[in-house]
This record gives C-alpha cells, structure tokens and sequence, in this order.
C-alpha cells in the first residue's frame, strides 16, 4: 500500500512538473512572437512594404505595395457627423501584416485628401482607410509584377461640404456620353483653329536604374537609348511648341509603372508618350510601332506587353480580365480617340523617316495591349517602340547620335503634328 502511495505521488509530481516545464516555454516563446506572426492559418503572411501617393490640383493616386498577390476589398463610407469621422474610402487586404517600414498616418492635405491611415484591422486584415476632403470619383484595381493595389482619386481639389460620388445610372451615364462628345468637338475645333493646342507634354524614357529593359547582343541597353531620344525629343518641341515639355526621368533611376502615369495625371498633361525599343528571341525582327491602351489581340503585342510589363502573357491575360472595365468606361473618349491619333501620327512619321534613311526598316503598324504604364492616364497615351535592339544591325544603329537623332525627329515633329489637329 506505501509503495502504491508513493507511486501516485511522484506520478502527480511528474505531471505538475511537465505542465508549468510547457507553460513556462510557452511564456518565453511569446517574446520572441511578432504581432504579424499571431494569425489564424496561413493568413497573415503577406506583408505591405510601402504605401506611395502622388498628388495634383484634381487628382490623387495612392499606390499599395505588396510582397505578393493579395485579396482585398474596399467600400466608400459617408461623412458620420454623430461620430465625428469624415467621409473615408478603406481598402482591406486579406491575409496582410504591416511592414516595419510602413508608416501608419500619412498628412496629405492636398485638397482631395487629409490623411492615409493604416492599422491591422485583425490579425489577418491589413485596414488602409483614406480621409476625403472633397470626391468626385474613385478606381481601385490591381497591377501585378511586383502586385501593388492602385488608389485613384479624381474631384475638384477644393474642400467642400456638398462634395458626392455620382451615381452612375444609365440616364447619367448617356448624358455624361453626350457631354464628353461636345467638349471632345470643341477641344478639337480649337486645335484645328491654333497650333498651341497643347500646354503640357508629357515623355517618358522607359526603365530605368535597376531595370535596364531590353539588352542588345554588345550590351546596349535600353534604359540608356530611351533617355537620351527623349531628350532629344524636349529639345526639340521646346524649340517649336510653347507647351511645357517633362520629363519623368532624366537620369540613369527606376520609376515604377504607376508612378509615371501618376507623374503625368499629377502634371495635368495634355499628352503622354512612352519612349521605348522591342527585343524579341528572333534576331531577324525589326520595325517600329506604336500602341495605345486596349487588349491585344495578336500574339506580338501580348508579348510585348508581357516584357514592358515586367510579366508573362498568362498574366497579362488574367489582367487584362481583371482591367477589361477600366478599358471599357475609356472607350469612346477624347483620350482614347487622341490616343488613337497621336499613335498613327508617330508611326507613320517615324516609319516613313527611318525607312527613306536606312535599310531593312519596316513599319510593323499601330496596335493596341495592355500596357501598366498607360493604365488610368487621364490623357491621350501612347507607347512607341522604336527599333529592335535585339536585332544586332539595329543595335549598331542605335549607338550613333545620327540614328537616335532621326528617331526623335520623328517622334517631334508627329507630336507638331497632332498639336496643329492633323489627323483629324
């Protein structure tokens, strides 16, 4: 009977013993735990890196970085005045933490914007919320390679009490048609009567810094070759135009996508080029064309796309889905119609300009793809791909001032061109 006594009480012993050894692990093992580490399942994993914003007189772009592709959702909440809260639009990101780097209340005071705020909602669910001061409309979509979620405000840029979101119903969407169609006949008698039809331009020298784009068989790259036609192409609008000539780059820097959209929205420009040169695994290819925003509808411009995009041509397809309604509300507006323009001016120039001057130039046409940096521009847009630098005679070319000269000619005097209403 002692024996079978003092069996229990060292068996009890040892089972208290083992259960604060475990608690007292446990303890310890909760200092080392990160807030973003306290998740249920596997969500929680996805960290928001960076919170961006740009801003101009009627237009706000906010840009989410993600280490990876998220769920998310968002809503426009109106002015509570028993609470105090102003009108605000949140984003919530499924499956996210906050970096370490994020801040969580960003001043913008721009006039469309006060504040963006961003707290972890739950242990899952990254919350960024933005104070409105005054709204017309708002887009929210994704763009992939690195996945960011794109933000953008558009209103009058003055504080307002009275400030809405128009409800788009069909007899306001006709009459919203119908008066685009009279500003679109007026903005083009006036080009047609003046040759100063535009006041900003806006070129983009694509890539950049980290991302050197296309790479030619003798290491040219493409990031160097763009920089140096746009600015030659500034030099000389500036000469033959009063309009104000950007940049969105002058120098060897990265600049995201969506920034340089953002760059010219935030300028107002009346007109955006993207300046760039093709590749592809045929050494033989060569040509130039010229794009604006659509969905492709070749394998050639899928491709390409995929390339600019720094993406593949699944994905491209799944965006283009994913933006088909962006593209869809564009359609039949002054800046798709522009865009349409301005891109035929530039090939035909350029086309006509390079083949008079030197072998094996073909003009390839106007076509159109998603392009990211074209996405939302809140003016006629192009992307004109102006040589082949992975063929190896094109590469040669492009090293010469005299080839990069006649390139630009090109690209200015089409943009002259559309500045006078030809093409109409």
């Amino acid at each position: 009977m002692f024996t079978s006594l003092l069996d229990i009480i060292t068996t009890k012993r040892t089972f208290l013993n083992s259960l604060i050894f475990r608690v007292v692990l446990l303890v310890i093992a909760g200092f080392f735990i990160t807030p973003a580490s306290i998740v249920d399942g596997k969500s929680g994993k996805i960290e928001l890196k960076d919170i961006r914003h740009r801003s101009g007189p009627n237009y706000t772009r906010v840009v989410l970085d993600l280490k990876e592709k998220a769920e998310f959702k968002y809503k426009l909440l109106n002015k509570d005045t028993s609470m105090n809260k102003p009108r605000r639009l949140y984003v919530d990101i499924k499956g996210a933490f906050i970096g370490e780097g994020v801040s969580r209340a960003i001043p913008v005071n721009d006039g469309l914007l006060k504040n963006i705020r961003t707290g972890q909602f739950d242990t899952s669910t990254v919350r960024v919320v933005l104070d409105i001061e005054t709204l017309e409309d708002f887009t929210v979509f994704p763009l992939t390679n690195p996945f960011r979620i794109v933000i953008d405000v558009t209103g009058t840029g003055k504080k307002t009490s009275t400030s809405k979101v128009e409800i788009k119903t069909p007899e306001k969407v006709k009459e919203k048609k119908e008066k685009a169609k009279k500003i679109i006949d007026q903005k083009a008698k006036a080009i047609k009567s003046s040759s100063s039809g535009l006041n900003i331009i806006v070129l983009d020298p694509g890539h950049g810094g980290k991302d050197p784009g296309a790479v030619g068989k003798r290491k040219l790259f493409e990031k160097d070759v763009t920089l140096k036609i746009a600015k030659k192409v500034k030099k000389k609008l500036s000469k033959k135009l009063k309009a104000k000539i950007i940049l969105t780059r002058t120098k060897d820097v990265f600049i995201p996508l969506d920034e340089r959209t953002a760059i010219a929205n935030s300028k107002d420009a009346d007109l955006f080029v993207s300046i760039h040169v093709n590749a592809s695994p045929n050494r033989k290819a060569s040509g130039v064309e010229t794009y604006y925003l659509g969905k492709a509808k070749d394998k050639e411009a899928l491709r390409v796309s995929a390339r600019e995009n720094f993406s593949t041509i699944e994905e491209i397809s799944k965006s283009s889905d994913i933006l088909q309604s962006i593209l869809s509300s564009m359609m039949n507006t002054t800046n798709r119609n522009g865009s349409i323009r301005v891109a035929n001016l530039i090939q035909d120039r350029l086309a006509k300009r390079l083949s008079k001057k030197y072998s094996g130039i073909k003009s390839n046409g106007v076509k159109e793809a998603l392009f990211y940096v074209l996405v939302k521009s809140n003016m006629p847009s192009v992307l004109v791909e102006t040589s082949f630098i992975s063929n190896p005679k094109s590469e040669k070319r492009l090293r010469t001032n005299k080839y990069i000269d006649d390139i630009a000619e090109a690209i200015a005097q089409a943009i002259i061109s559309y500045d006078k209403g030809e093409g109409l």
